[in-house]
C-alpha cells in the first residue's frame, strides 16, 4: 500500500466467519472498506482453487508418473522374477543404507507397497525418543516411488479435509510424529485408514453478500501409511488399525548404526550406489500391478486367540499374506478370472515377517517399554530377584533419561509389574518387580502354535 500500512493474520479460507472477521479488522487497520475487502478475499479463494485444478489436471513433472524406461523393465522383471525374492529385496533394502533392522525393514517394504493395492496397510513405529523410528521411517519412504509419497511433519487439525478429492487416494503417506497430531486431524487419519474416505460439511458463500450454504467436501483413498510414536499405547484406537513395529534399541544396533555414520564420514559408504539401489527399488514397486488375490489357506490358520482385538488382526494378517503374493506377482498362477493364488510360502513367509506383531499384539506392554522393562529384568536378576532398586540407580544402571524412565516406570507401576517397596520423596524411593513374566517363553509357545498350523497346510 501507498501508505505503507501492513496487515497480516492466520486465515482459512474456507470459513466464512473468519474471512468476515478478517476483513473487518484489516479494514480498521489500512482505513478500507471492509466489504471490498471481503470480496476480494472471496475472489482470491476462488482463484487459488481455480489454480489447484489446473495443478492437478496438469501435474508438475515430480508429480507426473515415471514410466520405467524399457532396458530398466527388463533388469526389474528379471528381479521380481527370481527365487528367494524376498531375501534379494532385503539384501538391497541393507545395501541402500539401513543399517540392522532386518526383519522390520523388510516388513516395512512390503506395507509401504500396499499402497497402489486394493487392499491397503498401515504401520505405526514404537521406539523411544532418539531410537531412530523416524529414520527408518523416512529411509523406507525412500525406497518407494517419489511421486507417489506424501511424506508429513505436521498437520493441522482440518487439513485432510481439504485435499482434492483424489489427491490422496493410492498414494503411501508418512507421518514423522504422530503424537503431534490433533484430535481432529486423528480422527480424519482413522477413517482414511480404515474406511477409505472422509467427509465434512462446510458452509460458503457463492458471492460476496450472499447467504452461506452447505458445502459437502470429501476426500477419497484409500492410503497406506507408516507412522512413528513415542507413545503407542496411548493411541489405542490407531494401534487396532496399524501393525505395530518396534525399533531395535539394542546396544548392538546402536554399535551397527554408529559403524555405519562413521564409515560414510569417512568416505567408505558408496552413496551414489546406495542412489541407484533406492531408484531400482523404486522402479520395481512400478512394475507392480493392483491384483484381486485369493487364499485358498486363509481358513487354515489361526491366529493366537489371547492377541489384542483379534478380529482387526486376522484382518490385518490376510491383507499382509495377500501383499506378499501381490509381491511375488510375477511368479504366481491365476484363476480364471484373473485373480493371483496365494501359495503356501507366502503364508509362511508373511508368518515369519511379521511375528514379531503378532507378539506385540499379544504383549501387555509396547515395543519400547518391553525393551526396557527387559533390560530392567537382566538388571535386577543378576544381583538377586527380591533386590529393591530406586530410579537413580536405574537411569544410570540403564543409560535412559529421567523424564523416559517416569514415563516407563508409571506404566509399569499401573500395570502391577513394578512395585513400591519403600524410600522417601525426598531421598528417592525403593521399587521391586513385582511380575516376572517370561517374555521368550510366550514367543515360543506363539511361534510353535503357528508352525504347527503351516505344518498342516
Amino acid at each position: 500500500m501507498e501508505s505503507g500500512k501492513k496487515s497480516r493474520t492466520k486465515l482459512d479460507l474456507y470459513e466464512d466467519k473468519q474471512t468476515e472477521k478478517v476483513a473487518r479488522e484489516a479494514s480498521q487497520k489500512l482505513s478500507l472498506r471492509a466489504d471490498l475487502l471481503e470480496s476480494d478475499l472471496y475472489a482470491l479463494t476462488d482463484l487459488l482453487d481455480d489454480y489447484r485444478s489446473q495443478q492437478l489436471a496438469t501435474p508438475e513433472e515430480a508429480t507426473q508418473k515415471v514410466v520405467v524406461a524399457g532396458s530398466q523393465q527388463e533388469k526389474c522383471l528379471q528381479f521380481l522374477k527370481a527365487p528367494k525374492l524376498l531375501e534379494r529385496i532385503n539384501q538391497l533394502i541393507g545395501e541402500s543404507g539401513i543399517v540392522g533392522e532386518e526383519n522390520n525393514r523388510l516388513f516395512l517394504f512390503g506395507i509401504a507397497s500396499s499402497y497402489k493395492m486394493p487392499q491397503t496397510l498401515h504401520a505405526l513405529i514404537q521406539g523411544s525418543s532418539g531410537s531412530g523410528k523416524t529414520h527408518l521411517l523416512a529411509s523406507i519412504l525412500a525406497l518407494m516411488p517419489a511421486e507417489d509419497v506424501i511424506s508429513l511433519t505436521r498437520v493441522t487439525e482440518s487439513s485432510f479435509y481439504n485435499y482434492q478429492k483424489n489427491e490422496l487416494t493410492h498414494k503411501l503417506i508418512g507421518l514423522e510424529d504422530y503424537d503431534g497430531l490433533e484430535e481432529g486431524a486423528q480422527l480424519a487419519w482413522r477413517e482414511l485408514q480404515s474406511k477409505g474416505t472422509i467427509s465434512s460439511s462446510t458452509s460458503a458463500k457463492a458471492e460476496a453478500h450472499s447467504d452461506p450454504q452447505a458445502k459437502i467436501r470429501i476426500v477419497e483413498g484409500p492410503i497406506a501409511s507408516l507412522s512413528a510414536t513415542t507413545q503407542g499405547e496411548v493411541y489405542e484406537d490407531n494401534m487396532s488399525r496399524c501393525f505395530l513395529v518396534a525399533v531395535d534399541e539394542s546396544q548392538e544396533q546402536t554399535l551397527r548404526i554408529i559403524e555405519h555414520q562413521n564409515k560414510v564420514a569417512a568416505g567408505l559408504i558408496d552413496t551414489q550406489a546406495q542412489k541407484e539401489i533406492k531408484t531400482f527399488l523404486a522402479h520395481c514397486v512400478r512394475m507392480l500391478r493392483p491384483y484381486q488375490v485369493i487364499n485358498p489357506y486363509a481358513h487354515l490358520i489361526k491366529l493366537p486367540p489371547e492377541a489384542h482385538k483379534i478380529r482387526r488382526l486376522n484382518a490385518l494378517f490376510q491383507s499382509y499374506v495377500q501383499q506378499i503374493t501381490l509381491l511375488h506377482q510375477y511368479q504366481r498362477t491365476k484363476d480364471e478370472q484373473g485373480r493371483l493364488i496365494t501359495q503356501k510360502e507366502d503364508v509362511a513367509a508373511a508368518i515369519q515377517i511379521m511375528f514379531e506383531s503378532i507378539v506385540l499384539k499379544v504383549d501387555e506392554l509396547d515395543g519400547s517399554l518391553r525393551h526396557f522393562y527387559e533390560k530392567l529384568k537382566a538388571y535386577v536378576k543378576e544381583i538377586g530377584k527380591g533386590y529393591a532398586f530406586s530410579r537413580l540407580e536405574v537411569r544410570q544402571a540403564l543409560k535412559v533419561s529421567k523424564s523416559q524412565q517416569h514415563h516407563y516406570f508409571q506404566q509399569l507401576l499401573d500395570l502391577e509389574y513394578i512395585q513400591q517397596v519403600g524410600g522417601y520423596a525426598n531421598r528417592g524411593y525403593l521399587y521391586k518387580i513385582y511380575h516376572w513374566d517370561d517374555n521368550e517363553k510366550v514367543k515360543a509357545q506363539i511361534s510353535q502354535y503357528l508352525h504347527e498350523q503351516l505344518k498342516t497346510l
